[in-house]
């Protein structure tokens, strides 16, 4: 697509932020720690197990290792120039206006289809709890809950998130001590298990290595989720401080709950023993006597659903806000309560979420998969956007204002290099895997119509 070249005038001054500081470092430690511990571990994990067999903590290993990489491009840039807008003003700086646009938009419709998968389920798992609530009744109450606490001020957003979060942390932790003496006979009524069922039923990668490649495309997407703390450093009151010592904290700890939880899992059971469509965590605490296992684990589901709810709606406003900010989302998205917060941001984005809602419960295997669909590789794409940002930015950076690189992406270039390899690689494998590929090819076409909008506004732009 014809771009305009990139300007080589100096790094803007950091602005002053229009939304509110109420975020402390403890709701971006936690953020940074929950925001991809979801329902894609608790439960997805299963769909990797199943093709992957033990192999699956390798495939977890390679995805979070892509993931990871992700963040410490994420955290270099949003400490250096935090924005509400975080990797779409990155782009935006470093390729033009087109890039700033496309991103942000992609990554907004992202959050607000997703967001309707997870009022939805956790929709259905309240009303298994309390049948004579229908389910569209739940549906409205969470999201009706989640606006008003986002309408309000930013630190109910971080209070919900860091109690969100501090229990879906107590859960990985509680699962891999219990596992843990599982493992090794220490709790009543267990012996020791080995290495049997890493080794048995078809050895450590029963479905060779090809097995595990399905086992990547099948988790990578459960590490969605981390960008919302980059985006939320910017109401804090150092963000450049916040976000670099939060994604410090974040790194190590979730690669060790993500490919813990796996060795735990696959350790303590055979892999082949486990059902489809059934929490492997549920299976696990079920062998080793934990009472009401299956209604535990969907507590913590349930909190996981509405923790990303929650984030999802925070990070599509903040997106939005700040597409008006820079002139690419209509100007009446500006306006900004006392408090700091970007009320009609909060509204336009919750509407859409209502929208898409609605078009799950009605017609979840038409309308709505068709959007689903259309958002299954965005994060991708949006992390591949992130990474050329990161590789032209780090330049300039070094180069204009050293200072604001408090935070540092590991071996630059070359880590940035592999990692827009493995985010081809993905996109790749995606193509060639028969269950994959529609979400590839309608995701392609969702983000060429953004793209074609973008060039148009470009032309006009320079026409005017």
């Amino acid at each position: 697509m014809p771009q305009a070249p990139l300007r080589e005038t100096a790094l803007p001054d950091l602005p002053e932020e229009p939304l509110g500081h109420g975020l402390k470092q403890r709701h971006l430690t936690m953020l940074g720690l929950g925001g991809v511990i979801g329902a894609g571990l608790f439960v997805g994990s299963g769909g990797g197990i199943a093709v992957a067999g033990p192999g699956i903590i390798v495939s977890y290993l390679l995805a979070g290792a892509l993931a990871m990489l992700v963040m410490r491009m994420l955290g270099e840039m949003a400490a250096a120039m935090p924005a509400s807008g975080s990797f779409s003003v990155h782009a935006e700086r470093a390729m033009g206006r087109w890039a700033g646009f496309s991103v942000g938009w992609l990554y907004w419709f992202l959050l607000v289809v997703v967001l309707a998968v997870e009022a939805t389920g956790a929709a259905k798992i309240a009303n298994g709890w309390a049948p004579g609530v229908p389910q569209w009744a739940w549906v409205l109450i969470f999201m009706v809950v989640f606006t008003v606490s986002n309408l309000a001020a930013v630190r109910n957003f971080g209070e919900f998130e860091f109690w969100f979060a501090a229990l879906k942390v107590f859960a990985i932790v509680a699962f891999l001590v219990l596992g843990g003496l599982a493992v090794f006979g220490l709790l009543p009524d267990t012996d020791p298990v080995g290495l049997t069922n890493l080794t048995g039923q078809g050895g450590f990668l029963p479905n060779g290595w090809e097995g595990v490649v399905s086992g990547v495309l099948a988790v990578i997407f459960a590490f969605g989720g981390l960008e919302v703390v980059t985006i939320a450093a910017a109401e804090s009151d150092d963000p450049a401080r916040s976000v670099s010592r939060a994604v410090r904290s974040a790194v190590w700890r979730i690669l060790l709950f993500y490919i813990g939880s796996m060795a735990v899992i696959v350790t303590l059971l055979p892999w082949d023993s486990l059902e489809p469509g059934q929490s492997p965590y549920v299976a696990v605490l079920d062998s080793i006597g934990i009472p009401s296992a299956g209604q535990i684990m969907n507590i913590v589901v349930f909190v996981a659903l509405l923790s990303a709810l929650n984030a999802n709606l925070y990070g599509s406003s903040r997106m939005v806000f700040s597409l008006a900010e820079r002139g690419e989302a209509p100007q009446g998205l500006l306006k900004v309560s006392g408090g700091g917060v970007p009320r009609r941001a909060v509204l336009a984005s919750v509407a859409f979420g209502f929208v898409s809602v609605v078009l799950n419960l009605l017609w979840p295997e038409s309308v709505f998969l068709y959007m689903l669909n259309a958002v299954g590789a965005v994060l991708l794409f949006v992390w591949t956007l992130i990474a050329v940002s990161q590789l032209l930015l780090r330049r300039r950076i070094e180069r204009e204002t050293p200072e604001r690189l408090v935070l540092r992406m590991w071996a630059f270039p070359y880590l940035t290099w592999l990692a827009l390899a493995g985010m081809a690689a993905v996109l790749v494998l995606m193509l060639f895997d028969d269950s994959a590929r529609t979400q590839v090819l309608w995701s392609a076409g969702a983000t060429a119509l953004v793209l074609l909008v973008a060039w148009v506004r470009e032309i006009r732009a320079r026409r005017s």
